[in-house]
């Protein structure tokens, strides 16, 4: 069997040297001590103490009114797909809501009211509000805006914007409080009214209100935070990939249309572009209960193209 020659006396000398000059002539190993985590685990910005909503500086120093602001952040920012559809989407219709809401003097941070009734899209919900400000049928009606057979104004973004204008300012009037007028969107001013005078408050903030409503302004709040500021939140869209706006053109529609089909073909255009630009046309017809009203078709053929190959 192979075995190892006997070390001399040097040579043990050499390593036994060597041994005690590690032991005695080392560095003390360094103490390993827990770093602090300065900022949140999960990346997002600490929520400020303040911030500017509806043009004025809102106050986020009450925990509860953090928490809640906190889960709805939460909520929406792991939501990624739902958010990243209404980042894009917002590039599209912004750009028209934005213009309308300064006119009639609400202010612009009501844009995410929309964001939060429909996501952006025009939707109708088990109650039977639809369109992208959510408008029940009799308030919709009470606003101005037609609803047949053919046409449901709901669907169209200017006049629904100015209807949703028209009922803000409406609210505003009965609490001179853009905040609560923001929270009667959503439970009505009379049931807002009842749960201000049983509790004794007079602001959102301080009342008790059913979770639908309970989270209804700070869901806005979040979104107006993700969407101004989306890279901190996890949301890094280039200008490029979110949706362009739709170039149109206008035509003045003050006679009957017998088909609808047809009058898009005659137009250049086909039926499926014609209600993605005009989603307030349901029927194939405008008769005189719809008349005059206005119908956008493409103005750039290359942005919706009416012939594919394959």
């Amino acid at each position: 069997m192979f075995s190892l020659p006997p070390l001399r006396n040097h040579q043990a000398t050499l390593i036994l040297s060597t041994l005690l000059t590690l032991c005695f002539c080392s560095p003390p190993p360094k103490k390993i001590t827990k770093r602090e985590n300065k900022s949140p685990t999960n990346g997002f910005p600490t929520i400020p103490k303040s911030i500017t909503f509806f043009g004025k500086v809102c106050s986020l120093a009450d925990q509860d009114v953090q928490e809640r602001l906190d889960r709805e952040l939460l909520v929406n920012a792991f939501y990624q797909s739902s958010t990243t559809l209404i980042i894009k989407k917002s590039a599209r219709y912004f750009p028209i809501i934005e213009p309308i809401l300064r006119s009639e003097g609400i202010p612009e941070d009501f844009k995410y009211l929309c964001v939060i009734e429909s996501n952006l899209n025009n939707v109708t919900s088990p109650a039977g509000a639809t369109g992208l400000w959510q408008f029940m049928p009799a308030t919709a009606l009470e606003y101005g805006l037609k609803i047949n057979s053919e046409i449901d104004e709901r669907h169209h973004l200017e006049k629904s914007t100015k209807a949703a204008c028209a009922l803000i300012k409406s609210n505003y009037a009965l609490f001179n409080n853009w905040v609560n007028a923001c929270a009667a969107y959503n439970r009505g001013p009379n049931g807002l009214l009842q749960d201000f005078k049983s509790q004794g408050v007079q602001h959102y903030f301080d009342a008790e209100m059913n979770l639908e409503t309970a989270r209804y302004v700070l869901r806005i709040m979040a979104l107006k935070m993700i969407l101004e500021n989306p890279e901190p939140y996890g949301f890094r869209i280039p200008a490029k990939s979110r949706y362009p706006r739709y170039k149109t053109k206008k035509f003045l529609i003050n006679r009957p249309i017998t088909n609808i089909s047809k009058w898009s073909i005659e137009h250049g255009v086909n039926q499926k572009i014609l209600r993605l630009l005009n989603p307030w046309i349901l029927g194939n017809q405008l008769t005189e209960k719809s008349l005059p009203c206005f119908i956008d078709l493409p103005k750039d053929a290359q942005q919706l193209n009416n012939k594919h190959s394959l």
